[in-house]
């Protein structure tokens, strides 16, 4: 008796506990959304928003076109945050699925060459956006607005 009473609590324990997690992420075929967040050295948003934009964005148009990719919004901040959580930049990128969203594009190189044919001054500007990145983090997120009914 004292074992059903003990498995009987921990079954009313445990069902909160598991409702705290992480949401479920969608189905296999269904639309996938990440979150990337980059946060900049000061008084360089500028300039890594100017190689953002020449030397990734391009990409991101690529896969759009492609289908990989069914939408792009580049985001920044209204207000000052404080510098611990502080993220000068947010791209959150819509992908046709889940293994399209955590997979490597087999097109990316190709798309690169095709986009610059200087590839020195595309690899030089590209280090750069990355020397004054102070932080990136990517986010995979789950719509979890209850369905109008």
């Amino acid at each position: 008796m004292r074992s059903i009473s003990t498995a009987l609590l921990l079954c009313v324990v445990a069902r909160p506990l598991r409702a705290q997690g992480a949401p479920p992420q969608v189905a296999a075929d269904q639309p996938y959304t990440m979150e990337y967040y980059y946060k900049v050295q000061w008084g360089h948003q500028q300039e890594f928003l100017q190689l953002f934009l020449k030397n990734h964005y391009p990409l991101l148009k690529k896969g759009v076109e492609s289908g990989r990719i069914l939408s792009v919004k580049i985001e920044t901040p209204a207000n000052h945050m404080t510098e611990d959580g502080r993220w000068d930049y947010r791209v959150t990128i819509r992908f046709k699925n889940s293994t399209v969203a955590t997979t490597v594009n087999p097109q990316e190189e190709s798309w690169i060459s095709q986009l610059w044919s200087d590839q020195e001054t595309y690899k030089r500007e590209e280090q750069r956006r990355f020397e004054i990145l102070l932080a990136h983090w990517d986010l995979p997120v789950t719509d979890i607005t209850p369905s109008k009914k």
